[in-house]
């Protein structure tokens, strides 16, 4: 018997032994791993999408499996139109699935213990400009609960520069809006308190007051963002809100990751501290901040003459120039 990866999404069918080995590799990353809640739900729809993709295929169960169909897959992802960095991520996912398939015996070999990833290019995310990022804001309909509730979403994502799973992980003790603070939670369970500017704590007083209520007198969870049913506003959620709000302001494709990487690019070309940078993103590397962050030639060499003590004699035009 074939039945779907998740009950709620009529989608493709998988076998039952697909489903063995999808709970076993949730079960490991939960219990033995202790990844957070959305990572794991992350890891098996990824999966999921693995087993059905190749039930397609005549593959009903992981013991089938070669490196040749693997591979297959990974070159399906890419015709599917899916980035690079989601494709590797895939790969290294099946990679870590397929090897604990095989230590509980679930496989007689690991067919993914050569499987590769696609090279990643040097991509660096859309930057938009404060204008833009004023347009995106003015799109929701403030005059209604859902409308109140996307406003602060945005809000939020551009004054902290949170990860979408950080914003809609938030609960209400994590809110400081007397002192303009938030209490994110990061990778690894690591915590950060990052300020937010008067823009979002207005937008998000009006939500708390005229937009939550609305959408669930008796909300069932302490949730800051909820959904229309009184559930906590998930990341697939936001980043749609997002994106089809890039849509409405003209601006095209613009995702949660957009704003993140706008956030640190405007402060670091108003000359912020690479480190408080780091601190605000809740990189552990500086590296990772240096990679992930970008300014024009022209940026720095404008902020370069307003602060640095020699930087009138070393711009100036010489003679005969």
């Amino acid at each position: 018997m074939r039945t779907s990866p998740n009950p709620e999404d009529p989608g493709p069918t998988i076998t039952p032994a697909w489903h063995g080995a999808i709970d076993l590799w949730v079960d490991h990353l939960a219990m033995e791993r202790g990844r957070a809640a959305h990572t794991v739900n992350a890891y098996r729809r990824d999966a999921a999408d693995l087993a059905a993709t190749l039930t397609t295929w005549g593959i009903e169960h992981p013991s089938e499996v070669e490196l040749l169909t693997l591979r297959r897959y990974l070159a399906d992802l890419s015709d599917r139109g899916y980035a690079r960095s989601t494709v590797a991520r895939r790969a290294s996912s099946t990679r870590s699935w397929f090897a604990l398939l095989a230590r509980r015996g679930v496989v007689p070999t690991d067919p993914a213990s050569l499987l590769g990833s696609p090279k990643q290019g040097r991509h660096l995310p859309r930057v938009l400009r404060v204008d833009e990022v004023e347009r995106l804001l003015a799109v929701p309909d403030t005059t209604t609960a859902v409308g109140l509730r996307n406003r602060a979403l945005l809000e939020v994502l551009y004054a902290s520069g949170a990860r979408v799973s950080e914003v809609t992980g938030l609960d209400l003790r994590a809110l400081d809006l007397r002192l303009n603070l938030v209490r994110l939670h990061g990778k690894g369970g690591k915590e950060r308190i990052v300020p937010v500017g008067e823009p979002a704590v207005d937008a998000l007083e009006a939500y708390l007051r005229d937009g939550r209520p609305a959408l669930a007198a008796e909300p069932a969870t302490d949730a800051v963002f909820l959904n229309q049913r009184g559930d906590r506003f998930g990341p697939r959620d936001a980043r749609s809100t997002v994106t089809r709000a890039g849509r409405e302001a003209g601006l095209g494709h613009v995702t949660p990751h957009t704003l993140r990487h706008s956030f640190a690019t405007h402060l670091l070309e108003a000359g912020a501290d690479m480190r408080l940078v780091q601190e605000l993103l809740g990189h552990a590397s500086l590296a990772t901040t240096q990679r992930y962050t970008h300014l024009s030639r022209g940026r720095l060499r404008e902020i370069h003459a307003t602060t640095h003590p020699r930087a009138r004699a070393a711009t100036a035009p010489r003679k005969g120039d």
